[in-house]
């Protein structure tokens, strides 16, 4: 019994001992460790052939930031950070090379007006009746009243390529408006085909089918109809 009773404490302590020897042979070295490009002096520990570090001290290298809640413990680095807002960036356009949606309905309103403008002219000239700059006056205002909306909505190059053709399709129409009143009112005679011969009126045409076109296709591109 003795003999059993004197063993006890050999095996405590040598159950002790195992754990003490285990961490006196794992290696501490002192390494320049660098994070994000910011070296600095960390304490390496190397057991069973991996590498760990203090959370503190990695922290401080990076400029960093711990945090504790509980058993929950957050690092911060602020290299990782700043990393993601270039990529962000870079795949959003710096411009865009459309027309936006608010440009797109008032240039198509507009157009709509001109047409307007233009059949009720055409109309008058092939039937005979009186042509007014008063009764010509409502069409005009209406047209007006649109350029302004299409210039409020531009926010695009290509919202302000094409409110400059708009602008050049209501002067065009403005014009010939004013051509055929001139005639009524110097009692010229005008034939009722007279617009199918008419170079303003067929400019006027073609810049409603370019401006067509280009709304379809929700592009800028310029072919020359409307200058």
């Amino acid at each position: 019994m003795q003999k059993r009773s004197s063993s006890a404490p050999l095996a405590l302590l040598i159950l002790l001992l195992v754990p003490a020897i285990a961490l006196s042979q794992a290696a501490h070295e002192t390494r320049t460790l660098t994070v994000n490009g910011q070296p600095g002096q960390v304490s390496v520990v190397l057991i069973n052939g991996r590498s760990y570090v203090d959370l503190e001290a990695l922290a401080r290298v990076a400029n960093g930031s711990l945090g504790f809640n509980g058993s929950q413990i957050t690092l911060t680095l602020p290299g990782a950070a700043n990393s993601t807002p270039p990529a962000a960036s870079s795949a959003s356009p710096s411009t865009n090379p459309g027309f936006s949606k608010g440009f797109m309905k008032a240039g198509i309103e507009q157009m709509s007006v001109v047409r307007e403008w233009r059949s009720a002219l055409a109309n008058a000239i092939q039937n005979g009746f009186p042509i007014s700059e008063d009764w010509l006056a409502s069409y005009r205002g209406q047209a007006a009243t649109g350029l302004r909306l299409a210039s409020v909505a531009v926010s695009t190059d290509a919202d302000r390529n094409a409110f400059q053709l708009l602008t050049n399709v209501f002067n065009n129409m403005s014009q010939l408006s004013k051509n055929y009143v001139a005639s009524r009112q110097s009692l010229s005679y005008i034939s009722p085909d007279s617009l199918t011969n008419d170079p303003l009126n067929q400019k006027i045409v073609n810049c409603g089918h370019s401006l067509a076109a280009m709304a379809a296709s929700g592009q800028f591109v310029d072919d020359g109809s409307c200058q």
